[in-house]
């Protein structure tokens, strides 16, 4: 039977390692995996692709991510490029000339470390805007930056109380300052115009052709459902679903709602059966447990330090009940939910272990895979919780890197032994866990490349500046496999994320053999092309 598509003339990562040079897709699977023999395979109608020494993998896989918020950004007031105050706030006005017809200014993905402490005034929006409201989430989506017209139409002043689950940033005399963290990102946000289903779907198609460029063919939406005014993908992933659009394979992470409790389980069970559709599955629950260091609301077991080193009064912000947390989460286990847990500080790490180590007790082993994103501060003694209780560590590898938002904004402010203990993936794959990896995009890069090679280096690509952390270093190898099979074991894509017979042909050409080269050149290289199911969706012009 001859083969419908056929790899040849390169090297193959397979799971023992580079052992193969010839691979035959039939249908939407690998059929065949060695050397010359495989072009036997071969028949009138075979597209036969030469690698020219290129590598072939399996397609990347993103177990964080954040498609549809990204894709609606790309096409409003985009800040991600902006590096300083002045360059963001040109983006700003540029937008706001262009597009006169906007009600509100809508976008985001600023940086913190381009303004003085990570929070921008109104002052400096209202100069650049000043006859419309302003509304822009930061680059992580934790924080929002407002003008002062936003502020008047919240009804937002200096006796405004912040809400439970965030704070509004105020300057020396009381007054709002321009900033909204976390809860109180809500204040301004429930204002501002919604997308449409059109918009939403537009921006989805968008985001899926930008990762099918970066070699990813399966993510995992780590957000689907209403918050801080967000917009829910739920029907952008239906509409692509059922009318064959989504040539991705996704599972959306159900939204866990952060004011309620256990009463809501019934209707995530509802949303469910009712958004899995094709290669969309809604199988998991996504438990925001805590914020981000940079604002001191990422859940540490000891307090937060000031700027002269002294101890303060700050513990972060819990946003679910740590009391509560294994009896929902042991609920949810119990009807087959995948528990995705957001859980950046160290006290927020170690209330999802206890968590998942109640529902162990409880419902015995399960085969949820439950998996804690971030992991910026680990307990040195709850990394070896990960393994004893099936917990996969789902990584960010571009954030384990000297730079502003990490020297200036969180170092200081852990003191040197915490900071020591931040994103130890090389602890983690040594204590024996399950590694997967993401990105958060559009809080960063989507492209798991750079990702990579920040994993393998602890450098960003580009950079020269010292090593951070070098003992958490992870091999290209290892790298490699927590962007494609361990990112498919958290999806359950048991027959994904990997180069072997019976597999999805799910499938990587990247421009280069990247083992052959130095660490340091890990960032050059670039997808040629990628498959889905042995259908190319992304093609370089030079490929």
């Amino acid at each position: 039977m001859h083969a419908d598509l056929l790899f040849t003339g390169g090297p193959v990562l397979t799971p023992e390692g580079r052992t193969a040079s010839a691979v035959a897709v039939t249908g939407d699977r690998i059929t065949a995996v060695g050397h010359d023999e495989v072009r036997e395979l071969a028949g009138p109608r075979t597209e036969v692709v030469d690698l020219a020494g290129r590598l072939l993998l399996p397609g990347f896989q993103d177990a964080h991510i954040h498609p549809v918020p990204a894709g609606l950004e790309l096409t409003q007031c985009d800040l991600t490029g902006a590096k300083t105050a002045a360059e963001t706030l040109a983006a700003v006005r540029v937008y706001a000339a262009t597009h006169p017809e906007r009600e509100w200014i809508l976008g985001g993905g600023w940086s913190m470390e381009a303004f003085e402490g990570g929070t921008p005034t109104r002052e400096l929006l209202d100069a650049a805007v000043p006859d419309r409201p302003v509304y822009l989430p930061n680059r992580d989506h934790h924080g929002a930056w407002v003008n002062s017209r936003a502020l008047e139409l919240a009804g937002i002043t200096r006796d405004t109380p912040d809400p439970a689950d965030g704070r509004i940033d105020r300057d020396a005399s009381g007054e709002p300052s321009g900033t909204l963290q976390e809860g109180a990102m809500q204040l301004v946000g429930r204002l501002t115009p919604g997308a449409t289903t059109a918009d939403r779907l537009a921006a989805l198609l968008h985001a899926q052709r930008h990762l099918h460029a970066l070699g990813i063919t399966a993510w995992q939406d780590a957000l689907v459902g209403d918050f801080l005014g967000m917009d829910n993908p739920a029907d952008a992933y239906l509409a692509a679903a059922r009318d064959g659009w989504l040539t991705a394979r996704v599972v959306g992470a159900l939204w866990w709602d952060r004011e309620r409790g256990a009463e809501q389980i019934p209707e995530l069970v509802e949303r469910r059966a009712a958004f899995s559709h094709g290669r969309f599955r809604a199988g998991s629950v996504k438990l925001m447990l805590d914020g981000v260091a940079e604002t001191g609301t990422a859940a540490l077991l000891e307090p937060y330090l000031d700027k002269c080193g002294c101890a303060t009064a700050n513990r972060g912000t819990s946003f679910i009940d740590a009391g509560q947390l294994p009896k929902y989460v042991t609920e949810l286990d119990a009807l087959g939910f995948q528990c995705h847990f957001h859980a950046l500080g160290d006290r927020a790490v170690r209330d999802a272990l206890d968590a998942i180590e109640a529902a162990r007790a409880v419902n015995g082993p399960s085969d949820t895979r439950p998996h804690l994103a971030h992991l910026q501060v680990v307990h040195p003694d709850d990394v070896p919780r990960f393994a004893r209780l099936g917990a996969t560590a789902n990584i960010q590898p571009l954030w384990a890197a000297h730079e502003p938002q990490m020297d200036e904004l969180t170092i200081p402010f852990l003191g040197p032994e915490r900071a020591a203990w931040q994103y130890p993936f090389g602890a983690l794959l040594r204590s024996g866990a399950q590694l997967a990896a993401g990105s958060d995009w559009p809080v960063s890069s989507a492209d798991p490349i750079q990702g990579i090679h920040v994993a393998v280096n602890r450098v960003e690509p580009g950079g020269d500046g010292p090593v951070f952390l070098a003992g958490e270093r992870l091999g290209l190898a290892e790298a490699l496999t927590a962007y494609t099979a361990g990112t498919a074991y958290v999806n359950h894509l048991d027959d994904g994320g990997r180069v072997s017979v019976g597999a999805l042909a799910d499938l990587v050409v990247l421009d280069r053999d990247p083992f052959a080269g130095p660490p340091e050149a890990i960032a050059e290289t670039k997808v040629a092309l990628t498959y889905v199911g042995g259908a190319r969706v992304y093609a370089a012009q030079e490929a």
